[in-house]
């Protein structure tokens, strides 16, 4: 009897081991489908191509994970300040943008090894008053910045006396914001800033050398799928041995090849 009980006891403890183990890989791989949020409007990250396609760098690293998963993938497109709120609530397994991880936002989500390095730019109209970083400490500067993004956290430190304009949505809005006059400066990641710009004529804007910070890159997921970060830092690990992370990022942030093609 008590070899009996011993007997289903272990087979209730197996039972609850299987089911512990099933994670997230395993409910992606059952849906045939990854759940992606990306940003509307984005580029180079994230972008609507002239053939409706949506694309962008971010875009085409998430495609390989499918592809190397055998499943398929499904873009959910949020505004900057709705990627995190889409990932936690469950609609998206997984998160690619440009996002800094922050000591912030890593309290909400878990961040991947950072893919790349970059940093928050000043930009303005090329025929403007406002030449350099310097000049855009006056007091009163109109500074278009984003919504709940990193930029906003750095102009707000680095131009105590300007006037902080945040805009909710992508960074199209603040080189719109700026080529209309509605803001004097913009502050937004140097390599979106560099990939936007290429949609206005050639020298419209002037674009900072100075960098305000250096800072990583990387993609997310939540702390309840540990299984997925595992996976998406081993995928990473790969394409960067392999060369297809920088053959990604010499095409989509490292120059503007792309722009002629999408």
């Amino acid at each position: 009897m008590k070899i009996a009980k011993l007997f289903i006891a272990g087979l209730a403890l197996a039972g609850l081991t299987a089911a512990a183990s099933a994670g997230t890989l395993d409910e992606i791989t059952k849906r045939g489908e990854l759940r992606v949020a990306v940003q509307t409007q984005g580029p180079p990250f994230s972008l609507v191509g002239a053939n409706g396609e949506r694309t962008g760098s971010s875009v085409e690293l998430a495609e390989l994970m499918a592809k190397e998963m055998g499943v398929k993938v499904t873009f959910l497109d949020y505004d900057w300040d709705g990627l995190i709120p889409a990932l936690l609530s469950g609609k998206a397994d997984l998160l690619v943008a440009d996002m800094t991880p922050t000591l912030a936002r890593g309290m909400k989500v878990a961040f991947t090894t950072p893919y790349m390095y970059t940093g928050s730019t000043v930009f303005t109209k090329a025929d403007s008053k406002f030449k350099t970083t310097e000049d855009c400490k006056a007091k009163g500067t109109k500074i278009a910045v984003l919504l709940g993004a990193t930029g906003e956290k750095e102009a707000k430190n680095a131009f105590p006396d300007a006037d902080i304009k945040s805009y909710k949505g992508g960074g199209p809005l603040l080189l719109d914001a700026v080529n209309n006059g509605q803001a004097d400066c913009g502050v937004n990641d140097v390599s979106a800033v560099t990939g936007q710009s290429t949609a206005y004529p050639a020298g419209t804007f002037t674009i900072m050398p100075e960098l305000l910070s250096k800072e990583p890159l990387a993609f997310a997921t939540r702390y309840d799928e540990p299984d997925l970060l595992v996976w998406m830092n081993l995928f990473l690990n790969q394409v960067s041995i392999d060369g297809r992370l920088q053959k990604n990022l010499d095409y989509w942030v490292n120059s503007d090849a792309w722009k002629k093609d999408h």
